[in-house]
């Protein structure tokens, strides 16, 4: 296989989605020929604060203030519950300011390599898979937790409290099962040393600067600043001091969000095929958003069902609740298999069934209690 083969085969196993976007998008246009219409389609305000989250995130990263505060949690701990609690209540927590995907790219190395250090690797697929589930329930808190929220909240008008009212009874559940769980399994916790991880010490100016950014984000998502000029800002900031994190920024995701826009804008202009949607998602959005979500994923899922119903309700639970399940409900999910397989490849084959058992008991558990509430 010649190399130029290889690499068009490496990015469509890296970016499938962003490849199956574009070809959905490509192949809407010979039905709805191209026009200054599709402009309209695309959600700029969505894509320019996801852009700048996603910045002031690898900011972060890099300056290294997530390894820095897990390291002085580890030092507190002196058991095997205390610290597999600790790795799994921060991707838990932090997802909710950091994004699900930026939370666990950050705390799956580090769990290895803590519990390498700590001699009990035999942890790792739970911790990890518990890890993964509470980076994708605790995401769902907030706006900013991931890009489907994000997105669902602009398209919705949602206020701030409302969305956390609405997300709240899942999250606290999600967080008290994954408790009861480590808990449980267990409940005969041995001893461990304090673990240290070297961590490089990030300078004040680079922290100042990311916190600015984050807050000016925020500032955004409320509509206190218009979304464009933090995009703008962030671009030309990283441009002149830190053209390594503008680098880093996950692109494909924006260009994927741009595919799905033009496919559904294209979609909805299309009468049998938007009434027959409209139909199925009468008075079941949030079990096809759940459907959905398995099969395309959970962002993909809110996207192409967003043009389509106004519960905005059922949607935005629908879609997170969505994250549950098969491996490729949740993208982010495939980043700690893949940090699991790269390192353990001999463990695939138990984090795959383990890890899907967790996923759909919990969905089901949460799908009755939202059946109740």
């Amino acid at each position: 296989m010649t190399l130029p083969i290889r690499r068009i085969l490496g990015f469509l196993r890296r970016e499938t989605v962003l490849c199956v976007a574009v070809v959905l998008a490509v192949a809407s246009a010979f039905v709805v020929p191209p026009s200054a219409d599709y402009l309209g389609y695309i959600d700029w305000d969505t894509l320019a604060l996801l852009f700048s989250l996603m910045a002031v995130m690898k900011g972060y990263q890099q300056i290294g203030i997530f390894a820095r505060l897990s390291d002085a949690l580890l030092q507190r701990v002196a058991t095997t519950r205390g610290m597999v609690m600790v790795l799994v209540f921060l991707p838990f927590f932090l997802s909710m300011v950091v994004t699900n995907d930026v939370s666990l790219i950050t705390f799956v190395p580090f769990a290895l390599v803590v519990l390498r250090m700590a001699g009990w690797e035999r942890l790792i697929v739970p911790t990890v898979i518990l890890q993964t589930i509470a980076a994708n329930l605790g995401s769902m808190l907030t706006p900013m937790g991931n890009p489907q929220n994000l997105y669902l909240y602009a398209r919705s008008g949602m206020g701030f409290g409302e969305l956390v009212t609405l997300t709240l009874p899942y999250v606290a559940v999600s967080g008290i099962v994954l408790a009861a769980v480590i808990g449980v399994g267990l409940r005969r916790p041995k001893p461990v040393q304090g673990v240290s991880v070297d961590v490089h010490v990030c300078r004040r100016r680079s922290l100042v600067g990311c916190t600015g950014g984050f807050v000016l984000c925020l500032l955004a998502i409320f509509g206190l600043v218009p979304p464009w000029a933090i995009a703008a800002l962030a671009a030309v900031t990283l441009l002149v001091v830190n053209r390594r994190v503008l680098a880093s920024v996950d692109y494909s995701l924006l260009a994927t969000f741009v595919a799905f826009f033009i496919f559904i804008g294209n979609m909805g202009n299309i009468g049998p095929f938007r009434d027959l949607l409209a139909v199925m998602l009468e008075g079941r959005v949030q079990i096809v958003s759940v459907l959905a979500s398995q099969v395309v994923s959970n962002v993909p899922a809110a996207l192409l069902l967003s043009g389509f119903t106004d519960d905005w309700s059922g949607l935005i639970v629908g879609c997170n609740l969505g994250g549950l399940g098969t491996l490729i409900a949740s993208m982010a999910s495939l980043i700690s298999y893949k940090m699991v397989a790269r390192e353990y490849p001999q463990r695939r084959g138990r984090y795959l069934l383990w890890f899907t058992i967790a996923n759909v008991a919990l969905l089901a558990l949460l799908l009755m209690i939202s059946a109740v509430l």
